[in-house]
């Protein structure tokens, strides 16, 4: 089937129209740009729409690129390989217009563009662990299953991971048991790939040598600070719902990590920011030029934002229900860390009519939603930072907080994902 292909989508994948016999049908085409003209097969079809495989380019965007990835459309891990990168960030700009034009947003600001290395970028990295043709691999997973893929490279990693997931496969050989357990591996290492720690998730530990696997990983990886454990709880539903408990431990608990002046201490497992080459300018561009009375920071996390806001603010309180490293990071006066929801601390606060000259706000992706919205409302911060990671979730909750009297003043598109759909906005709002 000849496609021509109008634009690309959140997902990453062109959109092509044709007619059929009950009517227009709207075809998804992933790995394609606007503006090409394509053959596709055509897979199936839901709710009138379909997603094709593409099978020949046959005239192809100027912005079209070889994918520097071999595992590249294979691997589920990343959309926009083909696409050179200025055009990556201008489809990600396109998008999140559109998105917020559809939530009900309009006289919005420009979008703003911040972007740095789009190439070994992350400081994180999960991989599956499991053996093919009686050899142990590392990998991710196939796009669109849940299968296992084996992969030998990981361009938007930093190098230091990749050569501490060889390290380990290379040293579990000698430790049969731990390579029988071995289910995935998590890596995360500082900004400068100097410290790495090191997460097994296993499906039942073994009873010893963990210390010995540990330091035989550590002399082919002298970056490695420590290691965890993480023990699967059983065996129903999907990796991410697998509730797990914590096994044997080695070495340093956790990593310091340096953003700009500031050090974060950062708990194995903790969240932190992925991209090692944009953390410093999220921060600036939420925090830059702020200052007063009071402030508070929002799903917290380990303190990214509340360390830097109390340079210039009497107080900041950051709000985290699982405070893990978040009180290590915030010693000292006019720091304060509050074990609760954002919506639990909200609706106190509105009880007691406290009103800070600042939130700032860096939820997960399904965003903060309707009650955490409706309690902004009440306690009316005359500023709002919110970082978002997802423009669908983010459009819903802008429209919401405009509602209620807010004005969007400027928004970032931060690319803290290159070669993937995924993106990150930062949005001022005032009122």
């Amino acid at each position: 089937m000849k496609l021509s292909i109008e634009k690309v989508v959140y997902s990453g994948a062109g959109l092509a129209r044709r007619e059929n016999a009950t009517g227009a049908e709207t075809v998804f085409v992933p790995f394609t740009l606007p503006g090409e003209v394509v053959e596709a097969e055509m897979g199936g079809s839901r709710g009138g729409i379909t997603e094709a495989t593409l099978t020949q380019i046959l005239t192809a965007s100027p912005n079209r690129i070889e994918a520097r990835c071999i595992h590249f459309g294979v691997c589920g891990g990343c959309q926009y390989q083909h696409a050179a990168y200025e055009a990556q960030l201008e489809l990600k700009r396109g998008i999140l217009k559109e998105t917020l034009k559809r939530a009900g947003l309009h006289d919005l600001p420009e979008i703003e563009t911040c972007s740095a290395q789009p190439w070994e970028y992350r400081n994180r990295i999960r991989l599956r662990v499991d053996r093919v043709d009686s050899r142990l691999r590392a990998g991710y997973v196939r796009r669109n299953s849940g299968e296992f893929l084996p992969i030998e490279m990981c361009p938007i990693a930093a190098p230091v991971l990749w050569r501490a997931a060889q390290a380990l496969l290379e040293c579990l050989d000698a430790f049969p048991q731990w390579a029988t357990a071995i289910r995935e591996v998590e890596f995360f290492a500082t900004g400068n790939e100097r410290k790495l720690q090191i997460t097994l998730i296993v499906a039942a530990q073994p009873a010893k040598n963990f210390e010995a696997l540990c330091a035989a990983v550590q002399e082919k990886t002298p970056e490695l600070a420590g290691a965890g454990v993480q023990i699967l709880q059983g065996s129903t539903g999907t990796r991410k719902a697998q509730r797990t408990k914590t096994g044997a431990e080695w070495g340093a608990e956790g990593l310091s990590y340096k953003v700009d002046e500031e050090s974060y201490w950062v708990g194995r497992g903790n969240f932190f920011q992925v991209n090692r080459s944009l953390v410093t300018q999220l921060v600036r561009l939420a925090t830059e030029g702020r200052g007063g009375r009071l402030a508070w920071d929002l799903y917290a996390g380990v303190g990214l934002f509340s360390r830097v806001l109390a340079r210039n603010f009497d107080e900041v309180v950051a709000v985290e229900a699982q405070k893990g490293s978040l009180e290590a990071n915030l010693r000292g006066p006019g720091k304060r860390a509050a074990a609760a929801t954002t919506a639990d601390f909200l609706r106190q606060a509105a009880l007691e009519r406290d009103r800070p000259e600042l939130i700032v706000m860096d939820p997960p992706r399904a965003g903060v939603g309707a009650e955490v919205c409706s309690l902004l409302a009440r306690v009316k911060a005359p500023e709002l930072v919110y970082i978002s990671c997802d423009p669908v979730t983010l459009g819903r909750d802008l429209r919401m907080m405009v509602d209620s009297g807010y004005k969007v003043n400027q928004l970032h598109l931060v690319d803290m994902f290159p070669q993937t759909f995924h993106q990150e906005t930062v949005a001022v709002l005032g009122r």
